[in-house]
């Protein structure tokens, strides 16, 4: 067989499971020509998160795309105007304008898609620079237990600030990567439990991020690895006494490239670089694994 038929073959099969009992439930391969709406919304607003961010969310092409096979989210500087804040928070009400000096995007599938415990794999490029902050997390689809964080969120990937000088570092370069669960009360009786490990590898290329998500246990790994670990009687929510709360219900997958914000902004050289742009996030495929419940039969 020719290399060019070797890759066509390749470029459809089917996703190697991660390991055994594992089933395909939802994916994006990105191999489309364009972003699928059936799987993919847009946030719409300057709001910056609540995190004093710095950029408008756009549905624009020049801010999310398909490009080479991946998803492309693109932050650029430039003087925006959008909604202050985002529907859910204006209670009605019109939205206000605010203009932003960046501008960049935030996918989600609320409303299309939504799990309740499995393996999320995310295989991504991430954006370097002081004051670039890319995520891949997870938020509930209702707020069953309340407003944020009582209903929970769950941090696949965070990173601030990659490849800028860092005395802490291994390699004298921010390397760190972030995991974290944000639950307990509304807001400012939110609570969090989170780990930070130096993974200079990310600094180059594209990596596979990914968390094991049952009951008991939610594990995080990079590229296969795991390097932390929380338990369900690490966390909990004010809205209700269940053990496994707010963990226990489905989450919706969120993807964005935000720019500036308290934790980069506080962080690294401190404040956001004004050169640089516009830096990309890339996303090659997202994969959402389960594993079936057991028959009857099979249950003691």
């Amino acid at each position: 067989m020719s290399i060019a038929l070797v890759a066509l073959a390749l470029a459809g099969a089917a996703p190697e499971p991660p390991g055994a009992g594992w089933q395909l439930a939802w994916s994006d391969e990105f191999d489309g020509p364009r972003i699928d709406p059936a799987k993919w919304g847009f946030e719409q607003d300057c709001w910056g998160g609540g995190n004093d961010e710095r950029q408008c969310y756009t549905r624009s092409r020049r801010n999310a795309a398909i490009a080479g096979g991946a998803l492309v989210i693109t932050a650029r500087r430039e003087r925006i105007s959008g909604p202050s804040l985002p529907p859910a928070l204006r209670g009605g009400a019109a939205p206000e304008p605010v203009t932003r000096d960046f501008s960049s995007a935030r996918l989600t599938t609320r409303g299309k898609a939504a799990w309740q415990y499995g393996r999320i794999e995310v295989r991504a490029q991430l954006p370097q620079g002081q004051g670039t902050w890319p995520a891949i997390w997870m938020l509930p689809e209702t707020d069953a237990y309340g407003p944020w964080a009582a209903s929970g969120e769950i941090d696949i990937l965070e990173t601030v600030n990659l490849g800028v000088p860092c005395k802490d570092c291994p390699g004298g370069r921010e390397d760190r990567i972030l995991g974290t669960l944000h639950f307990g009360g509304k807001w400012p009786a939110n609570r969090q439990a989170g780990a930070e490990q130096h993974h200079p590898a990310v600094l180059d290329g594209f990596h596979v991020f990914a968390i094991e998500w049952t009951p008991q246990v939610i594990t995080w790994f990079v590229d296969g690895q795991p390097y932390a670990r929380r338990q369900a009687h690490e966390w909990s929510t004010t809205g209700s006494a269940n053990p496994g709360a707010p963990f226990d219900k489905p989450f919706h997958l969120v993807l964005n490239l935000a720019i500036g914000g308290r934790l980069p902004e506080g962080r690294g050289l401190g404040g956001v670089a004004a050169d640089g742009y516009p830096r990309q996030m890339l996303v090659d495929w997202v994969r959402v694994w389960q594993r079936p419940a057991p028959k009857a039969s099979e249950v003691d």
